[in-house]
């Protein structure tokens, strides 16, 4: 494979909708996100009222790629080998000894299942997106109550979350403004949501004008997405798109077969009956990537088209749009922002007001990185007393290299770069931090290793 990528390059560009091209005000929307999970959790379960409380630094919990090994009630930050990094019971961290007696130096009993990218099962639950990170410090406080009042050994809580989660998310919640989540998000827009930078329309504008063909590829529903775009984008964001599909149920888009998953049509915002192919260019809802690149073909005149698709969810966008489809794929991780290395390229040639773009990010938001839980990049294996300490990457870490072409922190972060700008991507030929761009985490640079685990 070749060691440089270009959207010039790309016929088709698609993109994920929240946290990709919608960014939100993550301390609010974290919040929101808890309070919503949090209220369900007591008014309908009977679960203790101390969980509506939160502490202000409490979200230092949230990381992501965390799992939750749900009848232990424990959370764990994996190493690329599957060995347990840092865990934590309940809110409580464990030290080195507890991790080596539970967990020993061996992979993770459900890492296999983990790393084939199957993150729901009744045995564990992954962390790997904002919606859901809010969630895990709820449970985490749910295994605290429980262990308090009831002393358990073994947790039964999961049922009741999955309930809380439906509850808020369900389709038909935005229109019946149901649960807490989308009728706040729709009286206080302003609140939750950022306003998409002119540089990045200007970029869509850009790629569309080149003649590659733009798709919206979301799991949101078209009622909650019209409100997103509407309000990032403005009133013609359908114009921006050549194809917009809502409701994927991701990664189901790219792994099921269209009869499993047929594309269908959109009439004030419910859906209609299942259509046998796809034809031309619109608004659909559901569907499959086999139906989609088959009308790609058609539209570009191609028998291979390339596609890139740029999403934030290691589990639903990078890697199934990679190991299903063998589309191109751009990593949305904001932790980048996090990490204070980072610098806006060309920053020299920029004028002031242009220059630190991202330094202002990094002082709203609360966790890019967590002290609780260290670097998602990198971290030092437990137990090695008197060992020279020895840095290894996350298991997260080792997924972006394998399934993303590059990873950026934000389309901004490209926005004003020529469409012929050549990315060094990732790949086994190149270093492990090649793909990041403007520049990789400081926690992957050797100097930095022990400053930045401490």
């Amino acid at each position: 494979m070749q060691q440089h990528f270009s959207l010039a390059e790309c016929d088709v560009v698609g993109f994920d909708l929240d946290h990709t091209l919608c960014r939100y005000h993550l301390p609010q929307s974290a919040r929101l996100i808890y309070d919503s999970f949090a209220q369900y959790l007591v008014t309908e379960k009977g679960y203790d009222e101390d969980l509506l409380t939160l502490a202000p630094d409490s979200l230092d919990f949230c990381c992501k790629g965390l799992v939750l090994d749900i009848e232990e009630g424990n959370f764990l930050k994996l190493a690329e080998d599957g060995t347990v990094l840092r865990a934590s019971h309940g809110t409580k961290s464990m030290t080195f000894e507890e991790i080596l007696e539970i967990y020993g130096r061996k992979e993770w009993k459900h890492f296999n299942t983990v790393s084939g990218m199957v993150s729901r099962t009744a045995k564990y639950y992954l962390y790997d997106n904002y919606f859901d990170l809010p969630g895990a410090l709820l449970c985490a406080r749910v295994v605290d109550s429980l262990d308090q009042h009831d002393g358990q050994k073994k947790y039964d809580f999961w049922k009741d979350m999955v309930a809380a989660i439906q509850h808020n998310y369900k389709i038909s919640a935005f229109k019946e403004d149901c649960g807490m989540y989308f009728p706040e998000v729709k009286n206080h827009p302003d609140k939750y949501l950022q306003r998409c930078p002119e540089s990045v329309k200007k970029w869509l504008k850009q790629l569309k004008n080149a003649g590659k063909i733009l798709l919206l590829i979301t799991s949101s529903h078209s009622d909650y997405c019209r409100l997103l775009c509407e309000h990032v984008l403005g009133s013609d964001f359908e114009e921006y798109f050549d194809i917009l599909i809502t409701n994927t149920l991701k990664p189901g888009f790219f792994s099921h077969t269209p009869n499993q998953r047929p594309f269908r049509t959109l009439e004030n915002d419910e859906e209609q009956e299942a259509l046998l192919s796809l034809d031309k260019p619109g608004w659909y809802s559901q569907g499959n990537a086999i139906q989609l690149f088959d009308l790609l073909k058609k539209m570009t005149g191609r028998l291979d088209p390339k596609v890139v698709y740029f999403g934030d969810s290691m589990h639903s966008d990078i890697f199934p749009a990679r190991h299903y489809s063998n589309w191109e794929t751009v990593f949305i991780l904001e932790e980048l922002l996090g990490d204070k290395g980072i610098v806006p390229a060309k920053a020299e040639s920029e004028p002031l007001e242009k220059k630190g773009k991202y330094e202002g990010d990094q002082l709203k938001v609360p966790y890019f990185v967590s002290k609780q839980w260290g670097s998602f990049f990198m971290d030092r294996l437990p137990g090695l007393e008197n060992a020279e300490e020895t840095f290894v990457p996350t298991w997260s870490c080792k997924c972006i290299s394998t399934y993303s072409t590059i990873a950026i922190p934000s389309l901004e972060a490209i926005a004003d770069l020529p469409l012929d700008y050549r990315f060094t991507r990732f790949s086994s030929n190149n270093s492990a931090t090649a793909g990041y761009y403007p520049s990789p985490p400081r926690a992957l640079l050797p100097s930095e290793d022990s400053a930045m685990m401490k």
